[in-house]
């Protein structure tokens, strides 16, 4: 991988984002994926985390967890029951999950093959995890650092991926401009930000775009990096949406 030069002051903007996190919680660092299964046995809470990052996408980890919870309370956090459920009774258990329910399928079809290939585990590898349907590489990386702690990627999900482009972090390849996708957002972390980071920029950052730097009007009055933020104050407030209809 081609290293490339550290962005300025992002340790002190690091820094400022971990001291903002220290006070107060957000709804990932209670209802996050990596809760998902707490209390079972680590085979047991390995496949409740890989359920968990599939209905996670494009939903509120709040969401997510409730599912998560309905699914355990009716037996559902085991493979073989799973694949011995109707598609239906899944989907309407995990409803209103986005996209319920093509996941519902997708976690049906990813319970098979836990229990044909993996003896009822689940992939250990980021090549069979992306082999699953509906596991895309946030997913796979999310996984591999959770059930398996075994970090070999960063998890750039729309939170990581906003926050990046705006303290100007990441860029798209051979270009001073901001990346578009989140592949594009994980590479380019992945090019200066030390190892060490990889893991908890996820939960930071996500926990700081869900209290702080939100997608719409962040709130940079209140921010404890606003000083050292490129991007302070410039989306702060949104153009009245009459306006915007009337072209004024």
């Amino acid at each position: 991988m081609c290293v490339v030069a550290a962005p300025e002051n992002w340790e002190a903007v690091l820094a400022g984002i971990k001291n903002i996190r220290l006070s107060g919680q957000a709804p990932v660092d209670t209802k996050g994926c990596e809760k998902a299964g707490s209390l079972l046995p680590p085979k047991e809470r390995r496949f409740a985390v890989l359920i968990s990052t599939m209905m996670s996408s494009q939903t509120k980890d709040e969401v997510t967890h409730a599912a998560v919870e309905r699914l355990g309370e009716n037996g559902l956090l085991d493979p073989d029951a799973i694949v011995r459920t109707d598609e239906a009774t899944l989907a309407n258990l995990i409803k209103p999950v986005g996209f319920y329910q093509r996941k519902a399928q997708f976690i049906k079809e990813a319970s098979r093959i836990c229990l044909e290939r993996f003896g009822g585990d689940i992939p250990d590898t980021l090549t069979d995890l992306l082999a699953l349907k509906g596991v895309g590489p946030k997913m796979a990386h999310l996984v591999m650092s959770i059930a398996w702690k075994n970090t070999q990627g960063i998890c750039v999900d729309t939170h990581v991926h906003r926050i990046s482009n705006r303290l100007g972090w990441v860029f798209r390849e051979g270009t001073k401009q901001k990346t578009t996708t989140p592949e594009q957002t994980r590479m380019s972390l992945e090019k200066w930000l030390p190892k060490d980071e990889w893991e908890p920029i996820n939960p930071l950052l996500v926990g700081f775009g869900q209290t702080i730097c939100t997608p719409l009007r962040p709130k940079c009055g209140s921010c404890g990096i606003n000083t050292i933020c490129p991007s302070a104050f410039k989306e702060a407030s949104s153009p009245n949406p009459k306006q915007k209809k009337r072209g004024l």
